[in-house]
């Protein structure tokens, strides 16, 4: 069993009025965020992308075992072919598989099963949740709480992203294995989605909707 070395906190303890500041600057932003399904194709620096995909490699998880894995996409060929498969699940999906009232809360914000942005943003971050890792003498170590952890590392990533300028939309077509055949990953990993990550088109429009207040999120005890 691997035993750690304990070493002092890092922590930059700040005054309580700049944590208020900080706290409501960060909320301003955040706020702005939105899920966007029109894209640019312009380009993006890979650096940004690899900042936030290491910013999210900072996630809190089950003892340290960090169990995921981003496959980064650029190829448009295979850009093509995820579009091709999340596509034909899509159809599947909008043509008998959903039930009526998935569809009619989905029916206002203007979903259907074609898919453009898969091939047009710059970036596809396909996110893997793995329930264990290989070692090279073939024994395997189990993760914990993989779902939950590869969750939270996803919410870090999606927050890095607008943080550093750029819009992201989360693609989930169900069932994504053929994730693992085109990208080339192991069967015990599981896809988790698809992150799309570029600048928003010029005339990118979202719909007009608002978030829950807090008194309607939050409860105090």
């Amino acid at each position: 069993m691997h035993t750690y070395q304990f070493v002092p906190l890092q922590f930059n303890e700040m005054q309580p009025q700049q944590m208020l500041e900080n706290s409501l600057e960060f909320y301003k932003s955040i706020q702005c965020r939105r899920t966007v399904r029109d894209f640019s194709d312009r380009h993006v620096p890979i650096e940004i992308i690899e900042n936030c995909v290491r910013a999210a490699g900072t996630a809190p998880n089950g003892a340290n075992l960090q169990p995921w894995h981003f496959s980064i996409v650029t190829d448009p060929s295979i850009k093509s072919q995820i579009r091709q498969g999340a596509e034909i699940e899509e159809r599947e999906f909008y043509n008998g598989k959903a039930p009526q009232e998935w569809l009619d809360a989905l029916a206002p914000l203007g979903t259907d099963e074609h898919k453009p942005f898969l091939e047009i943003a710059p970036y596809l971050i396909v996110i893997f949740s793995k329930t264990h890792d290989e070692l090279p003498d073939g024994k395997t170590v189990k993760h914990y709480y993989p779902a939950e952890s590869v969750g939270i590392a996803t919410g870090m990533l999606i927050t890095a992203l607008h943080q550093s300028g750029l819009a992201t939309l989360t693609h989930t077509p169900s069932p994504m294995k053929f994730l693992n055949q085109i990208l080339d990953r192991p069967k015990f990993e599981r896809p988790f989605l698809i992150l799309v990550a570029g600048y928003p088109a010029d005339d990118a429009k979202v719909p007009n909707i608002t978030k829950k207040p807090l008194d309607e999120i939050a409860t105090y005890h």
